[in-house]
């Protein structure tokens, strides 16, 4: 209970008030859930209240990214508590093996990974998994997205059939469900919100633009908008040229990408939270599970390529009931992805039968009180005299 207070865990949000008597009751739990709705805690908490109270009990975690699972391993070891006999490993990829192994042959009674490297170790025989009955999925439709749909089949193989699983995700695709009727026994189901709905505490922006201008625009949002920003590009050379060239023009701005060793990643996420630079450029990596509270801009410099990840991108931002903006660029060769994007919100909706025009109109939308989009012509962001944090040597 210290460490709950201590943690700032006072009132359960809806998602934790749901699954936390369900888990603890043994349940298993198929939950969803908006981003940055507390999920974390709805699995974390009766993680922990497991492990410490059955001795014999071990669990395993798997996220889709390094920075989500780092996230789930800071929030479990604040939970146990720094004293804590539990032995935990971190097992990601792109992390030093000798490390994990050590922390492997300490007995972990709590192991937090990525399917690949997970099943790296299970393979070399260095991990036994047939003593953890707590098993968590975390964000599921992204690592059904990114391919790890064998993966965890095979990492099923290597648990014990009568366990505890708790799954969780922010949608709700097919493939989650036959995940479930085949690994689960009896879920419970427990959904905070609509599924595919962006939080009502976002506003959102949309700028028709010609792909050439998107560099100027961006710099005029960045100098018209306060507060950190975290702006998504599709590759990774083209995050690093970003930050770059926005540092060359001022602004104090790092990238954030796959491909950079976990030693700089982690430094690049403790820099961003402590306020050291305001602008984080990421490629997808950053969309799930990235819980910064004072993020206060999303801005979609390039349309991500799943329609699905524009919910989760603009989940960074309006955190815990805060309120945020989320700002989308939108040009003729993004008619496609922005029509799914919108067709995703509104099913409803019918797909635009041509691409727009090209100008220099701009086009702002806010959600409705339903959370869908509306439009609005001839938008222009509102002037704070804000020209950004500059470098200060």
């Amino acid at each position: 209970m210290n460490n709950l207070e201590k943690m700032q865990y006072k009132t359960p949000t809806p998602i934790q008030a749901q699954a936390i008597p369900l888990a603890l009751k043994g349940n298993d739990i198929m939950g969803t859930a908006q981003t940055g709705t507390g999920k974390t805690g709805a699995f974390a908490i009766p993680l922990v209240e497991k492990l410490l109270n059955d001795p014999k009990a071990c669990a395993l975690v798997l996220t889709p990214t390094r920075e989500l699972g780092k996230q789930v391993m800071d929030t479990a070891q604040q939970l146990l508590g720094h004293k804590s006999k539990i032995n935990t490993a971190f097992i990601i990829g792109g992390a030093p093996m000798n490390k994990q192994l050590n922390e492997l042959r300490s007995n972990p009674r709590l192991i937090v990974g990525t399917p690949g490297r997970i099943n790296d170790h299970l393979s070399r025989g260095s991990m036994k998994l047939k003593n953890f009955n707590f098993l968590v999925l975390d964000e599921t439709d992204r690592m059904l997205d990114m391919g790890f749909t064998i993966q965890l089949e095979k990492i099923f193989k290597f648990l014990p059939e009568k366990r505890q699983t708790l799954m969780f995700s922010a949608t709700l695709p097919k493939n989650i469900l036959k995940l479930t009727e085949k690994y689960m026994d009896d879920p419970k189901r427990v959904s905070v919100g609509e599924v595919n709905v962006v939080a009502k505490n976002i506003q959102q922006d949309v700028v028709r633009i010609d792909q050439s201008k998107k560099y100027d625009e961006l710099t005029t949002q960045l100098n018209n908008r306060q507060g950190s920003v975290i702006v998504f590009v599709k590759t990774k050379h083209g995050a690093d040229r970003m930050a770059k060239k926005l540092r060359q023009d001022g602004y104090t701005s790092e990238a954030l990408h796959g491909d950079l060793r976990q030693n700089k990643r982690d430094r690049v996420m403790k820099n961003y939270r402590q306020k050291n630079f305001r602008v984080l450029i990421a490629t997808d990596i950053a969309a799930r599970g990235l819980d910064v509270p004072h993020i206060e801009h999303v801005v979609n410099y390039d349309l991500p390529q799943v329609a699905e990840d524009f919910i989760h991108r603009i989940g960074r931002t309006a955190r815990a009931g805060a309120t945020g903006c989320a700002l989308s660029f939108v040009s003729d060769q993004d008619s496609r992805k922005w029509n799914a994007i919108e067709c995703l919100l509104d099913p409803d909706k019918k797909p635009d039968a041509a691409p727009k025009k090209k100008g220099k109109k701009k086009f702002k939308s806010r959600f409705k009180k339903n959370g869908k989009p509306r439009n609005f012509k001839n938008a222009k962001p509102k002037k704070s005299g804000h020209r950004g944090q500059k470098k200060t040597g």
